[in-house]
């Protein structure tokens, strides 16, 4: 880890400081911590009497960090799975201390995976094992209806799609009143099983989550262990033919694939409408990792939007992203642009909206609009044949974008751009764990916190995943 003289925690909150809490890496025992203010850099700071003191680096650069925010107020959760009792993060389920409800639930339907990555936040291990009964599972979605009332549902695992019996567990979501079901897969049995993705459809698939780390095998080889780029593509068209939206999720590895950025977002442009989204996730460290992170290890939220604007020569520009409305200002950003007939792509009006002195929000009020987003964004645009006629006139690279066609291209060719900064035991800021959206369900139908439940200590300690 970085070394860095460290400010005592005991000391006065100043501008260049903020409290917060976090964990010890080494025994997860829970410790003050501090955001501290380093020039245009911001570290988070810790000390454990028995096992020394933790800096990393947590925002570097512009858009500055002190103007980055989106407040909300606070939101108890409807239904609370755990009473506090040793404190965050140990009363997840969740707790009454949490400030925001669910806006995606995730279902691990599986442990096993036909892969085996060097990077996996499951640590997810060969074909061997049993997977949940679908018994198991419809008391999930039940237990879903009732903790986190029209979120959004991801199936993941492990690789969800080594199971056969998913389209099953598809309907039973649909059936239990989720409009909006995602499966987050690697792609490989949707680019060869064309039956199966077939089933998917008719199931009720809305969307999938596509493991997508770049546009060429030499990243594969190092990522997931074998060249995958033919197998990306070809899941790809097998969503588009059956109208099964695609968000393409890079995880970002400085040294990997940092300089692909640019090329994931021409394929996006280049795919649109089958492509709705593109989702970068910077590396965290937890799961199966190969080492201890240092700083340059990662990649800061700033540092990929200046990265996004690089590579594609201002086409996507770092002003036109905004902090989120749902979770922690510091977990993500997003934005949404109108690829255009030409494939140029345009900003939608609005995009930088909430970054300077914005309005607080409820909390309640921006998972709504989050939830709302991600279920019509994500899915598979209405086709050309189910509009009017006139909204089937096509827009010619030379028409002027008045408000009409503005209207019509939009229905169809919008793709969002956004990142989510997961938290590993280094760099785990528990403001932030409060605040999040994004939650697992536990065997024991506890709703967690996605890092806290994939959150391990150097020696592979876990808090929750089992």
């Amino acid at each position: 880890m970085d070394s860095i003289p460290l400010t005592q925690t005991d000391a006065p909150v100043t501008p260049d400081t903020q409290k917060t809490q976090s964990l010890c890496p080494d025994c997860l025992a829970l410790l003050p911590a501090r955001r501290v203010i380093r020039g245009n850099r911001v570290y988070l700071e810790k000390h454990c009497p028995e096992h020394g003191s933790f800096s990393v680096r947590i925002w570097d650069g512009e858009p500055a960090f002190t103007g980055w925010q989106r407040p909300k107020i606070p939101t108890r959760p409807a239904h609370c799975g755990h009473p506090v009792e040793k404190g965050c993060p140990f009363d997840c389920g969740l707790c009454p201390d949490h400030r925001q409800r669910s806006c995606t639930i995730i279902l691990e339907v599986t442990d096993r995976c036909n892969l085996a990555c060097p990077v996996c936040f499951a640590d997810a291990r060969g074909m061997q094992g049993d997977d949940p009964p679908l018994t198991q599972i419809q008391r999930w979605f039940s237990a879903a209806r009732k903790a986190g009332p029209g979120s959004n549902i991801q199936l993941s695992g492990g690789e969800p799609t080594v199971r056969d019996d998913l389209p099953r567990i598809v309907a039973m979501g649909r059936e239990a009143g989720f409009d909006f079901i995602q499966v987050n897969t690697n792609g490989l049995r949707l680019a060869r099983d064309a039956a199966y993705v077939r089933e998917l459809k008719a199931a009720g698939l809305a969307s999938i989550f596509l493991q997508f780390d770049g546009t060429d095998d030499g990243i594969y080889r190092k990522l997931r262990g074998r060249p995958l780029w033919a197998e990306k593509q070809a899941a790809i068209d097998a969503c588009e033919k059956n109208r099964i939206g695609v968000v393409l999720v890079p995880t970002m590895v400085p040294g990997i694939n940092d300089r692909n950025i640019g090329r994931i977002l021409d394929l996006a442009v280049t795919r649109s409408p089958a492509v709705r989204s593109v989702h970068f996730q910077p590396v965290s460290y937890f799961g199966r990792v190969p080492h201890p992170p240092k700083d340059a290890d990662r990649m800061t939220l700033p540092q990929l939007m200046r990265a996004i604007e690089a590579q594609t020569d201002g086409r996507f520009k770092a002003a036109d992203f905004n902090p989120p409305g749902c979770e922690n200002a510091l977990c993500s950003f997003n934005a949404s642009f109108l690829v255009m007939p030409d494939r140029s792509v345009r900003a939608v009006a609005g995009s930088a909206g909430g970054r300077c002195c914005p309005a607080p929000i409820p909390a309640e009020a921006g998972a709504a609009s989050a939830i709302a987003f991600v279920a019509r964004q994500w899915r598979a645009p209405q086709s050309c044949c189910d509009s009017a006629a006139a909204d089937c006139a096509p827009l010619a690279p030379t028409d002027a974008l008045d408000l009409d066609a503005f209207i019509r291209r939009a229905k169809t060719h919008l793709l969002s751009v956004s990142a989510m900064a997961f938290q590993d035991v280094w760099n785990l800021d528990l403001e932030r764990a409060r605040d999040c959206c994004i939650h697992v369900m536990a065997p024991d139908t506890r709703l967690i916190p996605f890092c806290l439940y994939n959150l391990t200590s150097r020696q592979g300690q876990r808090l929750y995943r089992t």
